[in-house]
């Protein structure tokens, strides 16, 4: 059975603009057969704990000598890499926070890369996630166009793109709206009319993606 797994991790549960462009790819996913299944994890709601020991960096046979982190934690870990290992396409929400990833997203990143079990190290068979589609969906309150003052500010989209795109070997594509606090604070005109643009467009290509991943 296809599986999806769709993750969001914005801490606004009502109004997400990348929360609705996930869902619109999980509906349209879910819509395909009766078989499409979706594993569903809130990052925001249910927050990950960091990482509490260095050695959780890394698998059991390549940790220092006297290693002992906590079972608890390992146990967690290895249900993430279960269920990431476990899906056909990811879809990640993943609003710019600070120009980066939100600190929920970024502990479940720390917990499935994991160099030797996720990610190349000692071996050629260490990419299970190689080859699979993820869609990150990715909400900016401000605009990063290519010639603006913030161009290059983004630093969510690469870091993603470079752990679960370049070192786990997952085909990313990516949508972005811009502009999402244009009905909160002054910015120039037309953007509001850019944002909810944009908004549209996003659902349209999210919902387009999953019938075609699917």
């Amino acid at each position: 059975m296809p599986n999806l797994l769709h993750l969001d991790s914005s801490a606004d549960t009502a109004t997400s603009r990348s929360r609705a462009i996930t869902a619109s790819f999980a509906d349209a996913w879910r819509s395909l057969d009766d078989d499409h299944t979706v594993t569903r994890r809130d990052l925001h709601v249910d927050q990950l704990p960091h990482l509490s020991d260095p050695a959780l960096h890394w698998p059991a046979r390549l940790r220092l000598p006297g290693a002992a982190p906590d079972p608890a934690a390992e146990a967690l870990q290895a249900e993430l890499i279960a269920e990431l290992t476990a899906a056909d396409v990811v879809v990640v929400g993943a609003p710019l926070y600070n120009y980066t990833v939100p600190s929920t997203l970024k502990a479940w990143l720390d917990n499935v890369h994991l160099p030797g079990v996720t990610a190349p190290f000692d071996g050629d068979d260490q990419q299970p996630m190689l080859g699979r589609p993820l869609l990150i969906a990715t909400s900016r309150g401000g605009s990063y166009d290519v010639g603006s003052p913030t161009e290059g500010w983004d630093h969510a989209v690469p870091v993603l793109e470079q752990i679960l795109g370049s070192t786990l070997g997952m085909v990313v594509e990516v949508i972005a709206v811009n502009l999402t606090l244009s009905g909160q604070i002054p910015m120039p005109d037309g953007a509001r009319e850019r944002a909810e643009r944009e908004l549209s467009e996003a659902l349209v290509a999210a919902a387009d993606a999953a019938r075609r991943l699917g």
